[in-house]
Order: C-alpha cells, then sequence, then structure tokens
C-alpha cells in the first residue's frame, strides 16, 4: 500500500507560539483516518497544513509522494495540491445554484467548457441530488446542502479528501446517511479519507484508524476496529 499523506516533524506556529506538531505522520493511500480531540488541540489546523491553507513552521509535508512543503516554505500552493475539502458549514456561495457551484469549481480546474454539462449531471447523481441543478444552497435543507458541498469537493477527482467536521450541522439519522454515502464514494473511488470530527462515534462503523490529538500533538494513534461495512 502506497503513503498518501506523510509528515515529518511538521509544524504550525502563531508568532513565537508552536500551535502543532512537531508531529510525524503517515496516512496509506485508501485509509479512512478519523482525528479526534478536544476543541483547540489542532485538528483543524492538521488539515489546513495538509491543504496548505496554514503555512508551516518547519518539518515536511508530502501528498502522494511529492513534497508540497518544505520547512517554512509553501512549494506548492492549496489549489495545485489536488485536494478535495468539506467544510463543516458546508462553504458554500449562496448566490450560485448547484449547477453554477460545480461548474465554477470546473472552470478554474482547468476542465473544457464542453464537458461542463456532463460532469455537473454525473456529479450530482452521485450525490443523489439529481434535478437539483437549478437550486441555491438557501432553498436546500442541511442535509442537500452538505451533498452539494460533497460533489464540489469531488468534481475535480481529487485522491485525497479533507473532512472538517462536516456533519455537525446535521441530525443523527442524516449524519449516518451522509456517511455512508461517504463511505461508499470513498470505496467506489479508492479515496483517501482524513476526517476531523468532536465525536468519536460518529464515523467508528466507517474508520480504518483513529488519531487522538491533545495540545497540538498526537496523543495516540491506534487501528480502530474491523469496519463493519
Amino acid at each position: 500500500m502506497s503513503v498518501a499523506v506523510q509528515l515529518r516533524a511538521a509544524s504550525v506556529a502563531v508568532g513565537s507560539k508552536t500551535i502543532l506538531g512537531p508531529l510525524d505522520l503517515e496516512v496509506q493511500k485508501g485509509e479512512h483516518l478519523v482525528v479526534i480531540g478536544p476543541s483547540g488541540c489542532g485538528k483543524t489546523t492538521l488539515l489546513r497544513l495538509i491543504a496548505g491553507l496554514a503555512r508551516p513552521a518547519g518539518g515536511s509535508v508530502a501528498i502522494g509522494g511529492q513534497t508540497v512543503s518544505e520547512g517554512a516554505r509553501l512549494l506548492v500552493p492549496a489549489e495545485k495540491r489536488g485536494i478535495g475539502m468539506l467544510f463543516q458549514d458546508g462553504a458554500l456561495w449562496p448566490h450560485m445554484t448547484c449547477a453554477k457551484t460545480l461548474e465554477f469549481v470546473l472552470h478554474h480546474a482547468g476542465i473544457p467548457r464542453a464537458e461542463h454539462a456532463g460532469r455537473v449531471g454525473e456529479l450530482l447523481e452521485l450525490v443523489e441530488l439529481q434535478g437539483f441543478d437549478k437550486r441555491k444552497p438557501g432553498t436546500m435543507s442541511g442535509g442537500e446542502a452538505q451533498r452539494l458541498a460533497l460533489a464540489r469537493a469531488l468534481a475535480c477527482n481529487p485522491e485525497l479528501i479533507l473532512l472538517d467536521e462536516p456533519l455537525g450541522p446535521l441530525d443523527a439519522g442524516l449524519r449516518s446517511s451522509m456517511l455512508a454515502r461517504i463511505d461508499e464514494i470513498q470505496r467506489e473511488r479508492d479515496l483517501t479519507l482524513i476526517h476531523v470530527t468532536h465525536d468519536p462515534a460518529e464515523s467508528e462503523a466507517y474508520t480504518d484508524r483513529t488519531l487522538v490529538m491533545e495540545a497540538g500533538r498526537i496523543r495516540s494513534d491506534l487501528p480502530s476496529e474491523p469496519p463493519s461495512r
């Protein structure tokens, strides 16, 4: 199995204070890693470091065998890392329809315009939003909006998806169905998932490994029970 993400003595600082790390971490291709820990422990900062949204203070970050950060240098910008990211509140553009949201992402990824309609249709079907082309986020339920956010994260066929407490706004039933769909898509596409959550029970049925963080460091890193898929 190949390594999807590798951190070596990687750290993030604010001023003179180190808020994350130094961390050593490897995530294997196709793995579903869940990251848990108390508020402020560095979970989201870890995702931002991998995504290229937080500048490192030291160490290195590699994605798919390519070094993307080294020392305090961002060698590969966030938009060139080939990562999909799903945020807690979806972070959708309220003025854009579902179709326009996905077309915008495809355009900025350099996908030819002639392919947009077909790709948009495929993505909406993938997240079970067929017929939602002209709907805007404000007219959608919380679960529907998060499925659109998932489609946006998948639009450019990334191999790595970062999930930052994406199910927080949803009720228990919707969380369960959303997790099941994410798991199906992960297995269909052989995706690597790094999933931050405040609720360790949230995804235990699908998790391969659980990382527990505390005060910016890794407290424990253990395989999960075999997934009941």
